[in-house]
């Protein structure tokens, strides 16, 4: 029971951070065009700014908060992450002006900590061998409840643009009050370390890597992965409306209807998976489930086929959670925060580099002048990376882990 109830808290907490960011999307349009942009394109291309700068926030500062975690503990980090959070959503809920938008935005980026810090936790009261399956969890949640926000969204936007951030408010609040009066900590102070400069140095994660070589390979799978998977947040509605002539409302169904695909991956398909195939097996079938699902989408004319094939698409989320899984357990018990901070900087990364990309690729072979346009470019583009990625972990598979890198990361650790 002791280990089940930060399980248990830690999936309840990024549920409610994933239904607050869910909940604002439906009404951000709305918004920023009250707030003096001249119409919906416009609005579009400032959110798009403000997501960048979200993203880029996390990658500056999310393996700080990560290794911050690895000192204080991981129960203080999650608090005043969720804390912080909810504050900017009040900031985002009042403010007059755009400009005020952004620096929440920046703050919140700074502060997100709580997917890193959660599966840090499930690092410590999880052994080694089952913290993929853990991973997994949040994942899910992460999923349901990125499909639940937004239909609560949708409902309290009918009581103004601005209700939708008054609710994320609060469900942040109330995840950052639960932690506080009903988790334990999970990190023994034996296990702790100082923080040291280079971890408060922007993109320190990516120096650090230099001396991680027992799980470099495969930080790089997950960072041309997380690139692929991109494709679906940055073009998938634009694709939906070009290709299969859908509304608003087919486009809304279409990314629940993956949601719920993907949070039941992440929440219970992966066990089965790695009990049977193991971590190794379950990130190529992932790669592989990835590979086929862009290729068939680049080229899928049918609506109702994408409906069908949606379990397909949504596979490829095994990937992600088991090469978590693998890198963990080359990690250090006393590193696992710096590690998920690691992990959470490569995403930020790669969201900064696929959202202008595959939007790039689909306008170019989508414009008005061209007389065969190509809705699904994108998905090409995404089946090369997965490929990469494929090709990049049978390699490292093959090479294994080298024990003297280890011991090598370990002396490096312990340095000031």
């Amino acid at each position: 029971m002791t280990s089940r109830l930060p399980i248990f808290l830690v999936v309840a907490t990024v549920a409610m951070n994933a239904l607050g960011i869910g909940i604002i999307l439906p009404v951000m349009p709305q918004l920023l065009v009250e707030m003096g942009q001249p119409d919906i394109a416009s609005a579009a291309a400032i959110g798009g700014f403000l997501s960048l700068a979200f993203a880029g926030m996390q990658v500056l500062f999310g393996p700080l908060l990560g290794a911050l975690s690895d000192q204080y503990g991981r129960k203080p980090i999650l608090i005043g992450s969720m804390a912080i959070t909810g504050f900017d959503y009040v900031i985002l809920a009042v403010s007059p002006v755009l400009w005020l938008f952004f620096v929440a935005r920046l703050v919140s980026g700074t502060t997100s900590a709580t997917f890193s810090v959660a599966n840090a936790i499930l690092a410590d009261v999880t052994p080694p061998e089952k913290r993929a399956a853990q991973f997994g969890l949040t994942g899910g949640a992460f999923g349901l409840g990125f499909v639940l926000g937004p239909v609560m969204g949708g409902l309290l936007g009918e009581l103004g643009p601005r209700a939708p951030f008054w609710a994320a408010a609060v469900l942040c609040f109330l995840a950052a009050t639960l932690c506080a009066l009903v988790l334990p900590e999970t990190l023994n102070k034996a296990k702790r370390r100082p923080v040291r400069l280079r971890d408060a140095i922007p993109f320190a994660a990516f120096l650090k890597l230099r001396h991680k070589r027992s799980i470099l390979p495969l930080v790089r799978v997950n960072f041309v992965d997380a690139l692929a998977g991109m494709v679906y947040p940055a073009v998938w509605a634009y694709f939906a409306i070009a290709q299969f002539g859908w509304g608003p409302a087919m486009v809304g169904w279409s990314l629940a209807a993956y949601g719920l695909c993907f949070a039941a991956v992440q929440a219970g398909l992966i066990r089965v998976f790695i009990s049977r195939l193991g971590e190794a097996r379950t990130a190529l079938f992932g790669l592989s489930a990835g590979v086929v699902g862009f290729v068939i989408l680049s080229g899928l004319s049918s609506g109702m086929w994408a409906f069908l094939l949606t379990p397909l698409f949504a596979a490829r989320a095994v990937s992600a959670t088991a090469l978590s899984g693998l890198m963990s357990q080359r990690t250090g018990e006393d590193a696992q925060g710096e590690l998920q901070g690691i992990l959470a900087a490569v995403t930020g990364a790669s969201t900064l580099i696929a959202i202008p990309l595959l939007t790039s690729v689909f306008a170019f072979a989508n414009a008005p002048e061209r007389s065969n346009p190509w809705p699904g470019a994108p998905f090409a583009v995404a089946a090369i990376f997965s490929v990469s990625g494929l090709i990049m972990l049978i390699l490292s598979l093959r090479t294994g882990t080298d024990n003297s890198a280890l011991k090598k990361e370990e002396a490096y650790a312990n340095v000031p």
